[in-house]
């Protein structure tokens, strides 16, 4: 951490609980208790109940933490990404720093003016035209009419918008209100800007120039960003550093590389499976598979890698050395994308590959992986070189795992996803 006076933000023991059920409903009792603490100078009796914020759960009590002691700190010129599953308290502590809703307790300090956006066209009035709502919304991020004359021919250019900038909002797409959306929150010069996911709903284009606009904004003019994603490449690309929350806590703080190396490893732990459970498996069971494992280029055993990125199948093996010989065997690796449909395989033999007799584990490396954003799912299969094709252990479906789309080509555009392998060329 460099000196105190770099620090724009700074949230202390920020917590915040709401009730469960209806709302207003038997709470009149806890109100006036509340009222009764509170006039006496005491503290508020329900703070101290309230089950930490797990969706998949049931409760004991009628009031959850959505945030509970969120701690941290934000440098001028910071890009900061927060990620984290859904109902994480990604969006209430986004909420709160906007000040959209005020915190159950701790404080936040900061220096300067924050512009959010938290939600597709916040502020924006459907009746009035692109135009006038620049001017509405500028006036809501707190600039002058002057300051916002003085951009408004660059925020219409950038939002693409030109030729229905007259029209009422009404009748825009989602994809046009987040164009002007973000265009004015980035021009009227924020120190710190709040971005909740809102790229999401622009297109391939669109994302890229937000993208390069966000990157200007951080690195060139020293403004800060906060930015919460699931998209782990735009995190990777973005930020310098990251913070994952879970339940409501903050489970990591560090650089953006290794905040989104511990959540693919957390999330991968929270999902694994046994071999045991899978129905599609067949063999005399004279070698079986014990564990798949799929390691990213970190080494770490995860359920989520990025395109292009070095990844390994382990495979480990359960057999008898006295009985079986590994270097008579061949195992083949078949990928497939969720509807069944395959887009690689590969198999021992036909690479001349002979194991060693007294190895327990085998590794398939890839180094650049050649597969587009989607879920795939491997089938694995070990069978005998020399009796017949005898199969020893096959199973279907044996895993499955997610590949995150990246800018592969280097060219500011993320590549669509959609379940093929990637093979690389050229135009001229």
């Amino acid at each position: 951490m460099s000196h105190s006076e770099d620090i724009i933000l700074k949230v202390e023991h920020i917590s915040k609980q709401y009730r469960l059920g209806v709302v207003g409903t038997g709470t009149i009792s806890h109100d006036l208790n509340r009222w009764w603490h509170r006039i006496r100078g005491k503290e508020d009796p329900y703070l101290k109940i309230g089950a930490t914020n797990d969706r998949s759960t049931t409760s004991e009590s009628s009031y959850v933490w959505a945030l509970n002691d969120i701690n941290f700190e934000v440098q001028r010129g910071e890009v900061l990404g927060i990620i984290g599953k859904n109902g994480a308290g990604k969006s209430t502590l986004l909420k709160i720093l906007s000040r959209v809703t005020g915190p159950t307790t701790g404080s936040i300090k900061t220096c300067g003016r924050i512009a959010s956006l938290l939600e597709v066209g916040t502020g924006f009035h459907p009746e009035l035209t692109g135009r006038e709502n620049i001017y509405l919304n500028g006036a809501i991020l707190g600039m002058t009419k002057k300051e916002i004359s003085e951009k408004i021919d660059e925020i219409i250019e950038f939002s693409g918008c030109q030729r229905y900038v007259d029209t009422p909002v009404k009748r825009y797409s989602s994809g046009m209100t987040v164009r002007l959306a973000f265009a004015v929150a980035a021009h009227l010069e924020p120190d710190i800007l709040i971005v909740d996911e809102v790229l999401a709903v622009g297109d391939a284009e669109f994302q890229k120039k937000a993208i390069g606009k966000m990157q200007d904004i951080s690195s060139g003019q020293g403004r800060t960003v906060l930015f919460v994603s699931h998209n782990m490449a735009a995190v990777k690309n973005l930020c310098k550093t990251g913070i994952v929350l879970e339940n409501g806590e903050i489970t990591f703080k560090g650089s953006s590389l290794d905040a989104v190396a511990f959540y693919l490893n957390e999330s991968s732990k929270a999902s694994g499976s046994s071999l045991d459970t899978i129905k599609d498996r067949r063999g005399n069971g004279a070698v079986r598979f014990q564990s798949i494992e799929l390691w990213n280029s970190k080494e770490v055993a995860v359920k989520e890698v990025l395109i292009g990125e070095q990844v390994k199948f382990r495979f480990v093996l359960d057999y008898n050395e006295s009985k079986i010989r590994l270097s008579e065997c061949c195992i083949g690796v078949v990928i497939n994308s969720l509807n069944g449909t395959k887009v690689a395989d590969f198999y021992s033999d036909e690479m001349g590959i002979i194991f060693s007799d007294d190895k327990k584990h085998i590794d398939l490396t890839i180094d650049n992986l050649p597969l587009r954003g989607g879920n795939y799912k491997i089938t694995v299969v070990i069978q005998s070189l020399t009796i017949g094709g005898l199969i020893y252990d096959r199973i279907g479906d044996a895993m499955f795992f997610n590949v995150f789309t990246a800018d592969v080509y280097k060219s500011g555009k993320m590549l669509r996803a959609t379940n093929v392998s990637l093979i690389e060329g050229r135009f001229s």
